[in-house]
């Protein structure tokens, strides 16, 4: 059995103002120019908790041909330009065309790539490769957890199999299962029935977390649906709040064995229950004056969530406001990781460990997440920001900081990296000289991945009240599509 394999991965915040572009792609997916190739895909994923290497795993238990065509991805980000879609589905195809024949195919997408083009670029994706394929080649598509789905993307797929989990855990798991469905398509011991629903819910980022209530009981109910006899698989696909889309929102996908009726059936148990919990899933913030006054009276680590700078939903990570206060106040054991800021990176390069140098801090991107700081800074810790993740996200993955500089001001640390990455790991800490055990508040630009390897050495985790492009606030958002309208908490009278 041969089963082609590729994928293009991007969420798009259609709010950030930096648009993504084919360099983008080439920094983030470690292939450089010429995207890489089989060999190098397999050599990078292999053995990683990741849709590729469950994809890998699943192939090699199963005795699968699989066959890595294509996997690219840009960190989040503005808008997608036309001719980067362009330049990558167009490798894709071409790419599958070259590889032809195959038994099937498996496209590993993000679910919120929003083009200047195509709302759900997703779908188009499907769509061109589905014309290449022809009918009779099945499709198996894995999707975040974070996707806002069209119709038109189950439509053009045999099965849609979503994260379950966020923070993303699962991921090498929904990798392996996506094999191990594709292989009973073609060797006809299944025939999946989709069932789709989109419900006028959104939701944010802290609340949508499996960790925590009601996600963490929500999940267990969505797997005990999922398992009952003649499922094959259902998600559901919590949305991404911050693409101001048509298709934005909550959507179920049920698949069924050869049973619509099964499928349906389930989808609207999945939709009935979670809009149940529509006003548990939005999220309560606190000031970074109200994190440093229960830090102090809490005995172990506190970590401050500011998601609204999470450059994991698109936002510049070089966001001000909480390390100001925290340098105002002289707040001795604060950690702030990361602030994306090459030119200040370069400076205490410049200036070496242990040296104290005057820097422009941050607030270069936009005035929307907080104001430059000139700070006296010593320079601690000068590194190359080569780590790999250790923690349950995407571990054994490789990646970067690009150079960094861990800096110190008024006894407040802060990790100043080359390239925008959201601080998940407690590697990225480490590679960077900061020590967790001597951290009290920890200042992270996520929402909720952080929770995966930080959460068990934490004491309290708060979600930050903070301004930026990805704050769990939809007042703060002047969204302009149709649908944004219709749904809670937008339209408290939405109804299911």
């Amino acid at each position: 059995m041969r089963i082609l394999s590729g994928g293009i991965q991007h969420e798009t915040n259609t709010f950030a103002v930096t648009p993504t572009t084919v360099a983008d792609f080439e920094r983030d997916s470690h292939f450089g120019a010429d995207f890489g190739g089989e060999e190098q895909i397999r050599q990078r994923f292999v053995g990683t908790n990741t849709i590729h290497g469950g994809y890998l795993k699943g192939a090699e238990e199963c005795g699968v041909d699989l066959v890595p065509v294509l996997n690219l991805r840009a960190y989040p980000s503005g808008m997608v330009t036309r001719e980067t879609f362009e330049t990558l589905v167009n490798a894709l195809v071409d790419r599958i065309q070259a590889a032809l024949p195959a038994d099937g195919v498996l496209l590993d997408l993000h679910g919120a790539m929003v083009t200047e083009e195509f709302e759900d670029a997703e779908a188009e994706i499907v769509r061109r490769v589905r014309r290449l394929v022809g009918e009779a080649v099945p499709i198996v598509v894995t999707l975040d957890l974070h996707a806002n789905i069209s119709p038109a993307l189950p439509a053009a797929a045999e099965a849609v199999i979503g994260f379950d989990t966020y923070p993303h855990v699962d991921m090498g798991d929904r990798g392996y299962e996506a094999v191990l469905l594709i292989k009973q398509i073609v060797d006809g011991d299944v025939t999946p029935c989709m069932a789709y629903r989109q419900l006028p819910l959104l939701t944010l980022p802290p609340m949508q977390c499996t960790l925590r209530e009601p996600m963490k009981s929500f999940l267990q109910y969505l797997r005990e649906l999922e398992s009952q006899e003649g499922m094959l698989t259902a998600t559901v696909a919590m949305g991404f709040p911050f693409a101001d889309i048509d298709c934005m929102g909550v959507t179920a996908i049920a698949v069924a064995n050869g049973d619509q009726g099964l499928a349906e059936a389930v989808v609207d148990e999945l939709s009935q229950h979670l809009w149940k919990l529509k006003e548990q899933l939005q999220p309560q913030l606190v000031t970074i004056e109200e994190a440093m006054v229960q830090s102090r009276s809490t005995d172990g680590l506190v970590i401050f969530a500011d998601g609204s700078d999470n450059p994991g939903g698109g936002a510049p990570c070089d966001g001000t406001v909480a390390l100001a206060a925290l340098i105002e106040a002289e707040f001795d054991g604060a950690v702030v990781a990361t602030l994306c800021d090459p030119q200040a990176v370069r400076e205490a390069s410049q200036a070496g460990e242990g040296a104290c140098v005057q820097l422009s801090l941050g607030g270069k991107v936009d005035d929307l997440h907080g104001e430059t700081l000139v700070v006296n800074a010593r320079v601690v810790k000068l590194g190359n920001g080569q780590f790999v993740f250790g923690g349950p996200m995407a571990q054994g993955l490789s990646d970067t900081m690009g150079d960094t500089a861990l800096l110190e001001i008024n006894g407040v640390r802060v990790v100043v990296t080359s390239v925008r990455k959201q601080c998940i790991d407690r590697n990225m800490l480490q590679v960077a000289g900061v020590d967790l055990d001597s951290v009290s508040l920890l200042v992270l630009k996520s929402a909720v991945h952080y929770r995966a390897d930080y959460g068990p050495h934490a004491a309290l985790m708060l979600d930050a009240d903070t301004p930026g492009v990805h704050r769990p606030d939809f007042s703060c958002f002047d969204y302009q599509n149709r649908r944004s309208q219709e749904c809670y908490p937008l339209n408290r009278l939405a109804k299911l």
